[in-house]
This record gives structure tokens, sequence and C-alpha cells, in this order.
């Protein structure tokens, strides 16, 4: 992954990071499976909810591939990804499954990319508020598959409400499971 291209892309207007992501491919599923990604919402707006950094890791759970996000330091972007409560002890949540988008389903709007459907999760708690998030996944550069942009969606019924977009590169191996 450059950090050149991650540290572009955080920073890009909104419109490039929808042509980027209209134009993207699905990354491979199973390849994000075994590791944890660090991530960075694009939107100002998130830093005032200290969600602007985060990460997310991928694991190979029972039904396919699933994934977790873990609350890091609220630090510069050139800053390191430090998880939160403590590195070696990290807290996992908003969880997801991790599918194709499927032309004839409701999440739809990326046919492109991944699905990353927190409400599909069984390991979140029923009334969990990360349960209204979708999030569509792509490799916006053919040659970068350690790099992925992504968009988050609130569902609501039958609306999808945009949020923002956000950027993850791939930061370590992870053998964590549930």
């Amino acid at each position: 992954m450059s950090a050149g291209r991650y540290e572009r892309l955080a920073r890009a207007a909104d419109a490039e990071l929808e042509a980027l992501l209209r134009g993207g491919r699905a990354p491979d599923a199973k390849g994000l499976a075994g590791f944890e990604w660090r991530g960075y919402n694009t939107a100002p707006f998130t830093a005032l909810l200290g969600i602007r950094k985060f990460v997310k890791g991928f694991f190979a759970g029972a039904g396919g591939v699933e994934g977790y996000n873990t609350p890091v330091k609220q630090n510069r972007l050139a800053d390191p990804w430090l998880r939160r409560p403590h590195p070696e002890n990290p807290k996992r949540f908003g969880f997801y499954r991790v599918t194709r988008v499927q032309a004839d389903g409701i999440d739809n709007l990326y046919p492109n990319g991944l699905l990353l459907d927190y409400g599909a999760s069984r390991r979140n708690p029923a009334l969990a508020p990360e349960r209204v998030l979708r999030d569509y996944v792509v490799q916006p550069f053919p040659d970068d598959p350690d790099l992925l942009l992504g968009k988050a969606y609130l569902a609501l019924g039958r609306f999808r409400i945009a949020s923002n977009f956000f950027v993850i590169g791939r930061l370590s191996p992870t053998d964590w499971t549930p």
C-alpha cells in the first residue's frame, strides 16, 4: 500500500471518492480475512464524534468472512493507529458480515463492491446502533490490493442514507476470532 495514495484519498473531495468508488472493483473477500486494516473516515464530523480513525479486522467465520471494528487513539493522520483501550487487549465491536453486493438486494448501490452488513451479524446486540450500518468497499486501484475505499450508509427501513467515505489500508496480520 502506498502511504501517499492513502493520505491522498483521506484528504480527497467527495466527488473524486465517489468516482473511484464507482470505478473500483470488489476486493477478494477471503484475502481480507486474517488482517486488520487502519481506517480513516474522511468526513470532518467524524472527528467531532471521536471516530475519525479506527481499525477494521476481518476473520473467517462459519458462514464466510466476517469483521469487526476497534477504536483507536484519535491523533493525527500521520501518527500510529493505537488500539484502545489497550493495544494488547483492544475492544472489538460493530461486527459485520462480508458479502458480494447482490444486484437484486436492497443494499445494491455499488454492484462492483463488497457489502459489510452490520445488521446481518448476530454478534451485535439486538439494539446496538451499529446494526443500521451498511458499508460498501472497493479496491480503487487495480495494482494495490492493500488499499480500499468505502462508503458508509445508514439503513433505516427501506431507505439508505449516505453517511461518509472512509479509507482502509492493510495494517497487520491477526489471528483473532470471537
